[in-house]
């Protein structure tokens, strides 16, 4: 294991013992004997780990804690205290320190808590740069966006990345959802396994529980030779379950079994085999709703939803719109050896008014078509799907201006009216409502719930609010 360890320790015999034992594990190794010489080292020599004493000749090991997490928060500190002093480990711990070892100690142990505690520094920096990096950009992975509920869907999806949580990522058929999951699987610690993904709605109940679970040879007619499934072909890496609304409801317990014991019997086997696998899951279906209905287990869904994370649809990332327009314009002008230097300004308003019921999808298949038929140095109207040239927007799903006079409210009244006209652009979705609208969940419920004790306000109003 490479990486720079800072030593301080009064204990001679004990300091040279440690710095021969880790210099052969592979560690580089700085050694000081005092707490302000450690702490000047610090300051002028890259660190990846300071393992110290508690009790120092000029500087209480508690106060050294609090004074390098104060200024280098990012390195971690390990502490070495005598057997029966976990009150003193336990008080640098809550001033900052990583981890603590007791004296004396398995130089084993000794080599597994600091390579612990610099991987941890490590991935503290890889996500540092990664959060810079997306602060920089207009994209993550293959994902594309500027607007606000882009930037925090990046943000999430940095985030819960390197965890090992469940996801479930929802939002309307073609938003992104597979990207996003793609994403997670690249940035996170899996990267290097497989991503396996599969369609549940793609195959019979058979078939479908035969290619996730495995089968051996003779298991049934046509299985001539054993297949060992998708859970075990993903060992180490992610499963992406597609559709994941769509499986069979006597399938379901199947399911929930194998997540939960980590281990499956391939059908026709009494084998059981274990797998180490991250599960993302992806619905455009309410889930919730399907649990009503009686097709979606509930204890299914809670092991598959640790982390929800909704996924926009296109009409309400703004001038994304735009974004991914001109990207589809570029990469399939390449595509075709065509010089198109972007779109008119009349495009572009026809892009923006329209609602993208398909969402991203449509959008790439729109400039596609477009590209593929235009004649010009620039996307004019007429080179536009009919269907998108021929859309009026509906006046009430516009905001046009604020009431006349006859019509005024108060401003409780015009934030439950933005509120709603929010959650019908989203189809309902209250998640991703109270993203956009950059206020918590319990704050949204709060507000609808208070709102719906009260009258509705009247047809006249709401036209005057949404221009009807």
């Amino acid at each position: 294991m490479d990486g720079k360890i800072l030593i301080i320790e009064d204990d001679q015999e004990l300091a040279r013992m440690l710095c021969l034992r880790l210099s052969l594990l592979g560690f580089t190794i700085s050694l000081h004997h005092y707490g302000h010489q450690g702490l000047a080292a610090a300051t002028s020599e890259p660190v990846d780990v300071i393992l110290t004493a508690i009790n120092l000749p000029d500087l209480n090991g508690i106060a050294l804690c609090r004074e390098i997490s104060t200024r280098w928060p990012e390195i971690p500190v390990v502490i070495m205290t005598a057997f029966g002093s976990m009150e003193a480990a336990i008080a640098a711990i809550r001033a900052g320190a990583y981890d603590f070892i007791t004296k004396p100690f398995d130089v084993n142990l000794l080599e597994l808590v600091l390579t612990r505690a610099i991987n941890h520094r490590r991935l503290q920096e890889s996500v540092k740069q990664l959060s810079q990096a997306l602060e920089q950009t207009r994209s993550f992975d293959e994902l594309i966006g500027e607007s606000q509920v882009m930037q925090a869907l990046f943000s999430k999806l940095l985030r819960i990345a390197d965890s090992e949580a469940s996801v479930l990522l929802t939002g309307e058929s073609g938003s992104g959802k597979e990207l996003a999951a793609r994403a997670i699987h690249k940035y996170s610690r899996r990267s290097k396994q497989p991503l396996v993904a599969i369609n549940c709605s793609a195959m019979p109940e058979a078939l479908l529980e035969s290619e996730l679970f495995g089968h051996v040879k003779g298991a049934f007619t046509g299985a001539h030779s054993d297949y060992q499934g998708l859970f075990l072909a993903a060992d180490g890496g992610t499963l992406l379950l597609d559709e994941i609304g769509e499986m069979p409801l006597t399938l379901q317990p199947k399911l929930l079994r194998v997540l939960e014991d980590h281990a499956l019997r391939p059908v026709g086997s009494t084998v059981e085999k274990t797998f180490n696998v991250r599960v993302i899951a992806i619905s455009n279906r309410d889930l919730e709703a399907a649990v009503a209905e009686g097709t979606f287990r509930e204890d299914l869904l809670y092991r598959l939803n640790v982390i929800t994370v909704p996924v926009p649809p296109l009409r309400t990332r703004g001038t994304d719109i735009l974004l991914l327009a001109e990207n589809y314009i570029e990469l399939y002008a390449s595509r075709q050896n065509k010089n198109i230097a972007g779109m008119t300004n009349a495009t572009a308003q026809k892009l923006l008014a329209y609602r993208w019921p398909g969402n991203v999808r449509e959008l790439r298949n729109a400039m596609e078509h477009a590209v593929t038929l235009t004649n010009h140095r620039k996307i004019i109207p007429d080179d536009l799907p009919e269907k998108i040239l021929a859309f009026r927007p509906d006046p009430a799903a516009k905001i046009q201006g604020l009431p006349g006079p006859g019509e005024l409210v108060s401003m409780a009244e015009m934030t439950q009216r933005y509120i709603q006209h929010v959650l019908t652009m989203v189809g309902g979705n209250q998640t991703l409502a109270a993203q956009i609208l950059q206020i918590d969940r319990k704050t949204l419920y709060r507000k609808l719930h208070h709102h719906s004790d009260s009258a509705p306000p009247s047809p006249t109003l709401l036209s005057g609010f949404f221009g009807m």
